[in-house]
């Protein structure tokens, strides 16, 4: 296992994970903020603006120019929710010089560019942010956010999540909304990305073969005024089941439920969640995919997934019209089935088996060993992977029942088409 080493320093918290069972290295800056409607178009259009141009490589092509200087390094930056924060992690990539004939300090010069792309943005003379390049990422973020309703099981679910956490920030793409976007000015950027500098938590992830040193001599000072507690927001278990319909152009239909559960990834039981989710419609042996799927042909697709850092557990399932209520009877029986302890000891062990092989897959990776080590920041408990390992080995059958019997249906969205 990989040890990780944690500081805090100029600003930043640093995380080395030393290793050199990759070909890569891989660094990885985490900006977290809280998840509100005021900002998070901004961020995300600032998400893109800043991908696109620095003061030292002001076009995407110089930029592309560059890392192929860097022996193909790749770049990007995305914009996610992860319970109710809005993270920008911006991500660069590039081969361990160990592998190559050339001796070049590959490793400090991405470091370097990653912070060009985050502290260095190109503006105009004036110090704004140049409106040609925001005209130009606006139309490509409004255009990710129409392209989501291309796929319908993402539209539903989208949909549901905006049903569901209506009131809550949860319900809020971390893309924002067209009109919100087509709203935003050089002045709302400029202001995004100055509040993003002063109070924003920073976590650089470096993975690979690199020196604590030369990772910190990097790294400029930042000037911080930052809360950095950990958002925990309510999440009161529903009086009442709420029903959503909606109509499109579509042959099969999607029904989605949202399920509420109190256990989040701080939780003394978020293991035997994971496996009670793993049962339910986890995994192809679950009782999801085996009795709506499989059993009673009433699904092209039947799973669930866990939303570990808001308390939700979404089940899925792309159906005939027609078989609407027999398929959401039976949905919800399946967890009736997991209070009334009705699954096999070996149905347990095999989804245990399952969940820790999941598990050691992420962490073959680099970027999948910076996603797990960054629940820890985003859930303020560490849990490293051997001591993971361990609480899902054992979990009990009671365990999963007890966690079963905390969940509980919130909202069903139905998405079919006009016949229906």
């Amino acid at each position: 296992m990989i040890k990780e080493k944690t500081e805090h320093v100029k600003g930043f918290h640093v995380h080395l994970l030393p290793s050199d069972a990759f070909k890569t290295n891989t660094f990885v800056l985490q900006i977290k903020a809280p998840l509100e409607k005021e900002t998070v178009a901004a961020r995300a259009l600032l998400a893109n603006v800043l991908k696109s141009a620095t003061e030292q490589f002001p076009s995407r092509k110089d930029i592309r120019a560059h890392l192929d200087e860097l022996y193909g390094a790749t770049f990007g930056i995305e914009v996610t929710k992860k319970g109710e924060h809005h993270v920008m992690a911006i991500r660069v990539e590039v081969a361990n010089e160990r592998y190559l004939k050339a001796d070049v300090p590959l490793a400090e010069k991405a470091l370097a560019f990653l912070v060009e792309v985050i502290f260095n943005p190109f503006l105009t003379e004036a110090g704004s942010f140049d409106e040609r390049v925001i005209n130009t990422e606006k139309q490509a973020l409004k255009q990710r956010i129409t392209s989501i309703k291309d796929d319908k099981t993402r539209y539903a679910n989208v949909r549901l999540l905006e049903e569901m956490c209506k009131n809550e920030p949860f319900g809020l793409h971390p893309y924002g909304s067209i009109e919100a976007i087509d709203q935003l000015t050089a002045d709302d950027l400029k202001e995004a990305y100055n509040k993003l500098l002063s109070e924003d938590q920073f976590d650089l992830y470096a993975v690979g073969v690199m020196t604590e040193e030369d990772v910190l001599a990097a790294l400029p000072e930042r000037k911080v005024n930052i809360n950095e507690s950990t958002t925990q927001s309510k999440n009161n278990l529903p009086e009442e089941v709420s029903t959503h319909e909606e109509t499109e152009d579509i042959q099969q239909s999607k029904l989605h439920l949202g399920f509420r559960t109190p256990v989040r990834f701080s939780d003394a039981e978020f293991a035997a969640m994971q496996i009670c989710n793993g049962l339910f419609g986890g995994f192809p042996h679950s009782k999801l995919f085996v009795n709506v799927r499989e059993k009673e042909s009433l699904a092209y697709y039947a799973a669930s997934r866990y939303e570990s850092h808001k308390g939700l557990v979404l089940a899925l399932a792309g159906i005939d019209p027609k078989e609407y209520d027999k398929t959401r009877s039976i949905m919800v029986e399946q967890l009736e089935a997991l209070v009334n302890g009705d699954f096999s000891e070996e149905e347990l062990q095999q989804t245990i088996r399952m969940q820790k092989n999941q598990l050691l897959e992420q962490s073959d990776t680099s970027r999948g060993l910076i996603e797990l080590s960054y629940h820890a920041v985003v859930s303020g408990v560490e849990r490293n992977i051997a001591d993971w390992i361990q609480q899902l080995e054992q979990v009990t059958k009671q365990d999963v029942i007890d966690c079963a019997a905390k969940v509980r249906l919130d909202t069903v969205y139905f998405l079919h088409g006009e016949e229906a």
